[in-house]
């Protein structure tokens, strides 16, 4: 899971987050109906990667801000 994180707090990590939100939200417009909840959890993924925060990490222990997240990061 740690490398998740390390991913995830990654400069890859964060474009990762961000293409899978646009992603869940082009579906969401192609399907329409009670899809938008996936509109809903790709706008999350977007913020995320577009703030720079990581929601997984504090679960772990780690900086929510990716800068200290990446800053304090240890292998």
């Amino acid at each position: 899971m740690m490398s998740t994180l390390q991913f995830l707090g990654s400069t890859a990590g964060r474009w990762a987050r961000i293409i899978a939100g646009l992603t869940l939200v082009a579906l969401t417009v192609v399907l329409g109906g009670w899809w938008w909840i996936l509109a809903v959890l790709g706008a999350v993924f977007i913020a995320a990667g577009s703030f720079d925060f990581c929601l997984l990490a504090p679960l772990f222990g780690k900086p929510l801000q990716g800068p200290d997240f990446r800053k304090t990061h240890t292998s």
